[in-house]
């Protein structure tokens, strides 16, 4: 599925909608230059989960957790050396514990993603224009 957005609001909306079908164990892995997008999207994915708190890029953190009804591990690959070091922040331990994991900068550890994974690229295609490719097998 492909959709164009014009306004950051509207990159956040996209997430908002597949944040809704999104259920416990889901992967959702983010593509897209700095600056395209991928946090304002994981911000509409979290609105979709029902989590209030205010999502921020987790740059410096490697990741963010929101408590919710499905809770949201959000991770930011940026500053990873490896796609090892992924594993050695507990990566397995997310997956097990019944949230949503979505992944910023997913070039970085491709390896960690298996065939259910939700792979999100957004494009750059103006000042505030985005083209945003989901590809998936059950969402949306």
């Amino acid at each position: 599925m492909t959709v164009t957005t014009n306004s950051e609001k509207e990159t956040v909306f996209e997430g908002e909608k597949l944040g809704r079908t999104l259920k416990p164990g889901c992967v959702v892995a983010l593509y897209g230059e700095l600056g395209a997008g991928k946090t304002a999207f994981s911000r509409g994915i979290a609105e979709g989960l029902g989590i209030g708190a205010s999502v921020t890029s987790p740059t410096f953190t490697i990741v963010n957790e929101y408590p919710g009804e499905i809770p949201l591990f959000h991770f930011d690959m940026y500053r990873l050396g490896s796609e090892a070091e992924l594993f050695d922040i507990g990566w397995d331990d997310y997956l097990d514990r019944n949230g949503v994991c979505v992944v910023e900068w997913s070039e970085k550890v491709s390896a960690a993603f298996d065939a259910e994974t939700i792979k999100v690229k957004i494009i750059n295609t103006g000042e505030n224009s985005r083209r945003i490719e989901i590809n998936c097998r059950e969402a949306m």
